[in-house]
């Protein structure tokens, strides 16, 4: 073997261990690219809203009572529940009071309250017709769970890559209104001695070992054997 073509060999090798050792760190460098450093999770909740819609026929600005059948059977076919924004889109002329207040005593019997403001629905409502809007909103994490990171490979002391999924997507699942992630329900106004009746009941309340001791037989009264 000549010089030359050992030259020419341990060239190609010092080639391919520079190509292989920065293979090998651009690898590294995937697996600790999460970089958060923060406690801010980067998962966080998305509230998606969905529009669901129910024309109903109007007689003489009412409800006849098949109408109201139609309707009780889908707000039960749709479960509505707290959280749910129900509305009423009315584009007649001169409004369909009746009509209306037949719905909002069906909605308010669910313990829910009409909504003001009515979304953009699909396609014009029939002449004679009512529309009854119901808009849900529901929460979830995306891109969760996340095992990109390598708890091994951590030098600039990043968060997990999971870190927040847990916490984040119980919260998206429990709370009650998924809109209140987006902007907290507003407090129009609090009553001070309801919130302080729990409070109140537990000092005024006589505790139950108060009184004397009942004093109870323990022979057999009945004289039995």
């Amino acid at each position: 073997m000549t010089r030359d073509f050992r030259s020419k060999v341990m060239k190609k090798i010092a080639t391919w261990t520079v190509l292989a050792l920065a293979t090998s760190l651009a690898a590294c460098s995937t697996g600790t690219a999460y970089s958060n450093r923060g406690l801010d999770s980067v998962h966080q909740p998305v509230v998606r809203n969905s529009i669901y819609q129910f024309d109903l026929a109007t007689a003489n600005g009412d409800l006849a009572p098949s109408e109201q059948g139609r309707l009780q059977g889908w707000l039960d076919a749709m479960g509505v529940r707290y959280g749910d924004r129900i509305a009423i889109e009315d584009p007649s002329a001169y409004g369909a009071g009746a009509a209306r207040s037949t719905i909002r005593s069906m909605v308010e019997r669910r313990g829910l309250l009409l909504a003001a403001d009515v979304p953009v629905t699909t396609g014009a409502v029939p002449q004679d017709h009512l529309r009854v809007v119901v808009t849900r909103a529901s929460a979830f994490v995306p891109g969760c769970p996340n095992w990109d990171s390598k708890s091994a490979i951590n030098p600039v002391n990043a968060t997990s890559s999971n870190y927040g999924c847990a916490s984040n997507a119980n919260l998206a699942a429990m709370v009650a209104d998924p809109n209140d992630l987006i902007k907290g329900a507003r407090n129009d106004g609090s009553d001070p001695a309801a919130a302080t009746r729990a409070i109140r009941t537990y000092r005024e309340k006589p505790q139950t070992g108060a009184g004397e001791l009942r004093n109870n037989a323990t022979s057999n009264s009945g004289g039995g054997k």
